[in-house]
């Protein structure tokens, strides 16, 4: 009776309260025509999430900050370094109309990443003494308190544990991290981040330090001719990420239209908490003359894997060390590598080779399966490829071409055509061979790496009339050699999607989208037989947004989703969710409660939920069987320092008795944790 009577509270302030709304940008991916499932979003949100705290200033705005925000296309970046320099500093955020292509919806985004400040800076070392005086400085802490009893904490004899040591986690259920930031301006950063998983030991046992995994950086730019210099653990993205690729706006499965055309940020700090991904070092960008630049970065560290009899059979790349299995693939690979880029940025064409090496002290000879013969195998690899951009007229041409040492070539290219700032055309080719062994290669595919596969994406982004805008595209790909799960040749498949959205005002957004993929996989039969054939998944959802004022925003998201094998009968899905942000005016609180039904009959046809999540942590979650899920967090401030958040989250299951398997397993229909997080600015 309470769920109806809240329903009908916020039907009557929907219908009867009027203003504009206050867009939220951790939820801008739900705004894109993509199946947001298809991707890790884990990466971009925190870059996203550090720019935010620490906005631009506008009026001393770069084309390489514009760039970091992926919701601008090229064109109108041009556009609003253009007004700047035509017509002066902004004074107000008014002005922000007056730049061409600048839509509201883009303006609201825009806003959580700048700020109005004075038209020119000092050089940084003429403020060395302001350095220490200015600075911005915070600390984070983190912990995730589950409220069920896994069966990897169960307690057992000794004698049990004697026989199977890894019948029980070695550590504590909680999960926490500590984050340690310094930043002046846009040019002097530093860190330091800790974090022990749940299950792993906090202070005690191996982790006696404390925390089970540590980084840091150091992170200077715009230094006289130096660019940026990084010491500790990095980043690096060059071209297209063919050649080199460890982070930035290029994920498998996915491209963003409106940048698809833009390379890589080059070398970046590494201030996430993941135990992967990252290179541990040094690397210098050095500005050779007005348009060259020069690149050069090594790396050595150690890696998590499975080696067994001298060879490097696996990778480990999940960062867990809760198990006695855990331990015995932890820091057994050692990698060196050395890499540098080469790049021209001209007025109308942009270009640069980037070369990467890299050398394990041991094998890496992966156990041989019918799916993976072509996989990267030996103890030394390189790879060096080029990268191009032409600009001509509303037109752009742009790409990457690598090989790697056996010969082995892989290619992406792309040509966009924008006839207005807000539409953009865009066609993609790439040609990946089976046999390409590239390391830290990390491009738009459906694979999970850069080879076996060809295909070709075509997509389109447009506002066309003043309150609508449509986004589709669909990509067509073969992948000539067997995979992981499909034991045929030479298989084809395509993916696409489209969104249309439509906003009356300010204040109130409905879009529906619409995703398909049909791709090869095996399927048993009651025989025992396997086939391969096509296994298809749709899925549609739409959304409805609306912030009667300032103060408060409601969502309301209906989502259904078909999946099965081609001619048989499709499992479903479907989910009906809610969500309210509530910021009273005057007053350092903000609370967002969300709440859904959802019932799916297998995994394949899983459903997803964003919901809010505390500072630089994404929560798309994802749900099958029946049941309800719940969550509300708090967000505290208290003078401009301290800011806490708490979140509790609550799913509960119809028709289960059990959630999970082995030992994650829960016995019971509910599932419950809470988070907290402290902040502290200064």
């Amino acid at each position: 009776m309470w769920i109806k009577r809240l329903g009908l509270c916020l039907l009557i302030c929907i219908s009867s309260w009027k203003g504009y709304s206050q867009t939220d940008w951790t939820e801008w991916n739900e705004q894109l025509g993509i199946d947001e499932s298809s991707v890790d979003w884990q990466a971009l949100y925190e870059e996203l999430g550090e720019v935010a705290e620490q906005p631009f200033n506008i009026n001393t705005i770069t084309k390489d900050q514009l760039e970091r925000l992926p919701f601008l296309s090229d064109q109108l970046i041009e556009s609003i370094l253009y007004h700047v320099y035509k017509y002066g500093p902004l004074q107000s955020e008014n002005e922000l109309w007056g730049i061409e292509g600048m839509s509201w919806k883009v303006r609201k985004l825009l806003l959580h990443f700048i700020e109005i400040g004075p038209a020119a800076q000092k050089p940084l070392w003429e403020w060395k003494h302001d350095l220490w005086k200015y600075n911005q400085q915070e600390l984070i802490t983190r912990v995730d308190i589950p409220f069920q009893q896994k069966a990897g904490y169960a307690a057992y004899p000794q004698e049990v544990m004697d026989k199977s040591p890894n019948k029980r986690y070695q550590g504590s259920a909680c999960y926490t991290n500590l984050r340690y930031r310094f930043h002046y301006r846009d040019q002097v950063y530093a860190g330091l981040t800790a974090e022990k998983d749940a299950g792993e030991p906090f202070f005690s046992q191996y982790n006696r330090k404390g925390y089970d995994s540590y980084t840091g950086y150091l992170f200077l730019r715009k230094i006289g001719r130096v660019e940026s210099l990084v010491l500790g653990h990095y980043r690096a993205c060059f071209g297209y990420g063919l050649v080199m690729n460890t982070g930035g706006f290029f994920f498998n499965q996915w491209v963003n239209i409106l940048s698809a055309t833009r390379a890589g940020q080059g070398l970046n700090k590494y201030s996430s908490v993941g135990e992967a991904g990252y290179l541990q070092g040094v690397g210098m960008t050095y500005r050779l003359s007005k348009r060259w630049l020069l690149t050069g970065f090594c790396s050595s560290g150690k890696q998590d894997g499975r080696v067994e009899e001298g060879f490097i059979r696996s990778f480990k790349t999940d960062g867990y060390h809760r198990l006695q299995s855990d331990l015995e693939k932890k820091h057994t690979i050692s990698n060196q590598l050395v890499g540098g880029h080469l790049c021209y940025n001209g007025k109308y064409i942009e270009g640069g080779l980037t070369a990467v090496y890299n050398v394990f002290n041991k094998m890496l000879n992966p156990v041989s399966h019918p799916y993976n013969l072509y996989d990267p195998r030996g103890k030394e690899f390189a790879s060096i490829g080029g990268h191009y951009k032409w600009f001509f007229g509303r037109w752009i041409l742009a790409g990457e071409t690598a090989v790697d040492r056996t010969g082995k070539i892989a290619t992406l290219n792309m040509l966009t055509y924008s006839p207005t700032v807000n539409t953009t055309f865009l066609l993609m080719n790439r040609y990946y061979d089976k046999a390409f062994q590239g390391m830290y290669a990390q491009a738009f595919s459906e694979n999970s790496s850069v080879r076996n596969e060809t295909g070709c994406y075509i997509g389109l982004e447009t506002s066309f009339l003043k309150d609508i805008s449509f986004s589709g595209h669909v990509d067509f790909f073969h992948f000539p050699y067997r995979r992981f799960q499909v034991d045929a040749l030479h298989t084809s498949g395509i993916a696409g999607g489209g969104q249309i959205s439509y906003s009356p005002t300010h204040s109130l957004t409905m879009l529906i989208k619409y995703n398909y993929s049909n791709k090869a996989k095996n399927n048993g039969n009651e025989e025992g037989e396997r086939q391969v054939i096509p296994f298809i998944r749709q899925r549609i959802q739409g959304q409805l947004r609306y912030s009667p004022s300032e103060q408060l925003r409601v969502k309301t998201v209906l989502e259904y989703v078909r999946s099965g094998f081609w001619k048989q009968m499709p499992a479903k899905g479907w989910l009906a969710g809610n969500m309210v942000q509530w910021s009273p005016a005057g007053r350092p609180l903000q609370v967002s409660v969300s709440g859904a039904w959802f019932q799916a009959d297998t995994y394949d046809a899983r459903v997803y939920l964003y919901e809010p999540h505390v500072l630089y942590a994404y929560a798309l979650s994802s749900f099958y069987g029946k049941g309800m899920r719940y969550s509300a967090l708090l967000k505290y401030t208290w003078k401009n320092r301290w800011v806490l958040q708490a979140r509790y989250a609550w799913t509960h299951y119809f028709n289960r008795d059990k959630i999970g398997s082995g030992l994650e397993e829960i016995q019971g229909s509910n599932k419950s944790e809470l988070v907290l997080q402290l902040r502290w600015k200064w």
